[in-house]
């Protein structure tokens, strides 16, 4: 028998730094057992050194996942909660993102999340116990011009946990979409990395707006409303705890704000208002 096994087990992905990390060590402190994964060896190297369990676990590779999954269930009998979190922004007007950019972006995003739920899923199943919470974003139930791949794919992920709550909704098992707006992290300036990788301005309609868009992800400065990753942990918190959890936490003023405007206003305003952003 795990000899953790009265404690509270939780798996985050994405804990290099940000909101995976501050959630990581937040949860340490409050008692849980938390496996922070990364996707690079030096940041496991950097959890290890914090005092996490931590797993090496790419979202974009299949045999990282099942690995990493693979010796979670050799350090632990049980798993509580999955926190799924590690992405990254794909900027870009999507008239200039190829097929190879969009996949890349759905197969961190989206499909790395879906295989990872599924592999945890039926231990769970098995407790009839379990909480399962997707790190959403603002952009998850409303779009904006020239963020259009990481759109898709938070839009993909409400679908997904939607669906997951529907279907086992004779089960224990609880999901949560955490819906953040501006946090602060290092999102910027990895999706900056990701849009130099992947566009080519020098070819593209959009030049003019790339200028402003690329000042915006160099800037040091947060933008208007950014909280810090602990506003997240709170609901994160309250995600796990809660005998009725919500299934959609809304973080910050904007993300409660497009919500509100969203049910009131007809869709094109709604679009007038979103295209100046």
């Amino acid at each position: 028998m795990d000899k953790h096994s009265k404690i509270k087990s939780v798996l985050i992905t994405g804990c290099s730094s940000g909101i995976g990390l501050c959630i990581a060590k937040g949860l340490k402190e409050k008692g849980y057992r938390v496996f922070a994964s990364a996707r690079l060896i030096d940041d496991v190297k950097n959890l290890q050194n914090l005092g996490f369990e931590s797993l090496l676990l790419d979202l974009s590779s299949s045999e990282s996942i099942n690995t990493a999954v693979f010796k979670l269930y050799e350090m632990t009998d049980t798993l509580y909660a999955l926190i799924n979190n590690g992405a990254y922004g794909q900027a870009g007007a999507l008239e200039d993102i190829s097929r190879d950019a969009l996949e890349k972006q759905f197969q961190s995003n989206v499909f790395g999340w879906h295989e990872l739920t599924n592999l945890v899923l039926p231990r769970m199943r098995d407790l009839n116990v379990g909480r399962i919470i997707y790190i959403s974003s603002v952009l998850g139930f409303v779009a904006m011009p020239f963020r259009g791949p990481y759109v898709a794919s938070k839009f993909a992920i409400e679908g997904l946990i939607a669906t997951l709550r529907l279907e086992l909704s004779d089960t224990n098992i609880k999901f949560s979409s955490i819906q953040p707006g501006p946090i602060e992290s290092k999102f910027r300036k990895n999706a900056y990395l990701a849009f130099k990788q992947n566009v080519d301005i020098s070819s593209s309609h959009y030049q003019d707006q790339y200028k402003i868009m690329i000042k915006r992800l160099q800037s040091g400065k947060n933008v208007k409303f950014t909280l810090p990753p602990e506003a997240v942990l709170k609901s994160a918190i309250h995600a796990l705890e809660s005998s009725n959890p919500k299934n959609y936490y809304r973080v910050t003023f904007p993300t409660k704000f497009f919500a509100f405007l969203g049910n009131i206003l007809p869709s094109k305003w709604m679009d007038y208002i979103l295209n100046q952003s």
